[in-house]
């Protein structure tokens, strides 16, 4: 281990810079992850010790990271000697490292979503480049990122990381068991001066479509007083129209059978539009049958393409009429067949586009 008299000890400096110990291996520490040569004799005389306190200082940083493998964390990293460049690095860093590949697609990803302000989403990719890209490719990589920051258009919304969205996920309890219970004043409209009152169960935290959501149990009490929730389905609120929120000290107790399984959810849902669970029937007859899958991840394929009826027919589980909205945008690709109730809401919804025509 790293003697923690040495490190600690800062009122009396060890070397001619007047640096104490835990300064000087801080600093070769940081610049071995990096990515940074630490040539022995230059980084001596820099210190103004000579080279076997380098060597000793190597030692404790490969001391503490073989302390990290035994306690079973995931670090490879290792420094060594290597003569071919005459000096010690620091092995494993891809391990530990975003490579420049998967540091731009995030930033990507990150850009499109405009989920965050100007501000945020500046701080958010210069961080990432600075504590993530290996020094070599940092120029690059910022020049790649930076037309796009500088054209990025922010939502009209509050700030998320300065907001409410850490907070609210404070409050989602780990698993089965008694969780919290929030009342909050929601705004349903950005337009609207109407804010309602609810009790709910928060579950989960998500994002769709530029928004931060909060997913939660709409709960009332029964007969005997108990919180339950209000619907067998859950609701979603947009953490930006959270106006106000405090925890009561009531709690709802649940069990595992009932959990909240997010990625579930997550595949039957679309654009946050919340309803009954259905089993929707439809037929496509689109040449990419990949894209519906890939947008739908429940839907099965009942039949494929014949050259008497040459369109496919699926089915998929999915939450409320958002799944409408979606097929509208397929043109005459698609056609809801089931449950009767889908079907009659498509042909309202098509009556009601095409009279704005007539």
């Amino acid at each position: 281990m790293i003697n923690e008299k040495n490190l600690n000890d800062k009122k009396t400096p060890e070397d001619k810079s007047g640096k104490s110990k835990i300064e000087r291996v801080l600093d070769l520490y940081t610049g071995l992850c990096e990515g940074r040569i630490i040539n022995k004799a230059e980084t001596a005389l820099g210190f103004g010790v000579d080279g076997r306190t380098i060597q000793r200082d190597i030692a404790d940083i490969n001391r503490f990271l073989e302390e990290r493998r035994t306690t079973g964390a995931a670090d490879t990293r290792e420094v060594k000697n290597v003569k071919s460049v005459d000096g010690y690095i620091m092995t494993g860093l891809e391990d530990t490292l975003l490579s420049n590949s998967e540091i731009l697609a995030v930033s990507k990803i990150l850009l499109e979503s405009r989920a965050f302000t100007k501000k945020e989403i500046d701080g958010i990719l210069d961080k990432i480049v600075s504590g993530c890209v290996p020094k070599e490719s940092m120029k690059l990589v910022k020049e790649l990122l930076g037309n796009e920051k500088i054209h990025y258009v922010e939502i009209d919304h509050e700030s998320y990381i300065e907001g409410k969205l850490w907070e609210m996920a404070r409050e989602i309890g780990p698993g089965p068991g008694k969780c919290n219970l929030l009342e909050i004043l929601y705004q349903k409209q950005e337009t609207s001066t109407e804010a309602v009152t609810r009790i709910v169960q928060p579950l989960a935290i998500l994002f769709s479509e530029y928004y931060f959501y909060l997913n939660a149990n709409i709960v009332e009490k029964n007969e005997a007083g108990t919180y339950v929730p209000k619907y067998d389905y859950p609701a979603v609120f947009r953490i930006d129209r959270i106006r106000k929120y405090r925890r009561l000290k009531e709690r709802i107790r649940t069990e595992y059978k009932n959990r909240f399984e997010e990625g579930e959810f997550r595949k039957r849902i679309q654009f946050m539009y919340m309803g009954p669970l259905t089993t929707l029937r439809f037929k496509y007859n689109g040449k990419s049958i990949e894209s519906v899958l890939d947008r739908l991840p429940t839907a099965k394929v009942k039949s494929k393409p014949t050259e008497q009826d040459p369109v496919w027919l699926l089915e998929a589980e999915v939450y409320g009429r958002g799944v409408l909205m979606w097929l509208l945008t397929q043109g005459t690709m698609v056609e809801v067949v089931g449950p009767p109730s889908a079907r009659q809401e498509m042909k309202n919804m098509l009556r009601e586009m095409l009279a704005k025509y007539e």
